[in-house]
């Protein structure tokens, strides 16, 4: 493995991208949104993390392209970040819906989801700080987790909508429900592919 002398530039940048990811989840599993104009303000929140992701993405780029050696290849390195920014990019879109849509609060679809999604992104911040450590094999058992929480979503998702159409009558409203639920299943998707890049980056260097 080509541990070099800028692994903590690399590894510590991907470690911030993972931590900013997980702060941003939390933030919305905590928040408590007490009338439609809050929502304004949790989009614009959603927004500034989704800007420092992408200025840490973007430092990245400039150290991985002043560098010849990285500790490992800088594929891996490079998706590894855009696979988390996926992440955020879907959860950032998907609050901008809630906004666009006026949803007050969550349902308790909405609010699985969001738990689910946190405790993914908490996995990926776990697999970044081993990765940090040069802890490889150890990274597997949280691919693995990510993966299972995913199919769980897929799960959730169904049940969902076969209870949206089985409760809602209003069509607008059937329609906004099944976007957010469908948003937010894509979301573990983009977690699923963080730990797809996960075993990648195991396979060739462990």
């Amino acid at each position: 493995m080509a541990f070099g002398s800028k692994k903590d530039v690399f590894f510590d940048k991907i470690l911030l991208i993972a931590k900013n990811l997980d702060e941003a989840v939390k933030y919305l599993v905590d928040i408590d949104v007490k009338k439609i104009s809050d929502l304004k303000e949790v989009a614009s929140v959603m927004k500034s993390y989704e800007s420092k992701g992408d200025t840490y993405i973007h430092e990245l780029i400039v150290d991985l392209n002043k560098t010849f050696i990285t500790p490992i290849e800088r594929e891996d390195l490079l998706q590894l970040a855009m696979k988390m920014d996926d992440v955020l990019d879907g959860l950032e879109q998907c609050v901008a819906y809630f906004e666009m849509f006026s949803f007050k609060g969550y349902d308790e679809y909405i609010e699985k989801f969001i738990k689910y999604i946190h405790s993914s992104t908490n996995e990926i911040l776990k697999a970044m700080q081993l990765l940090s450590n040069k802890k490889l094999l150890d990274m597997r058992t949280h691919s693995i987790e990510l993966k299972d929480i995913e199919s769980k979503c897929d799960d959730l998702l169904r049940v969902s909508i076969k209870h949206l159409f089985a409760t809602q009558k209003d069509p607008i409203k059937i329609i906004q429900h099944k976007e957010i639920y469908e948003m937010l299943e894509k979301v573990t998707d983009s977690c699923q592919d963080v730990a797809n890049t996960i075993e990648t980056i195991i396979m060739r260097n462990a």
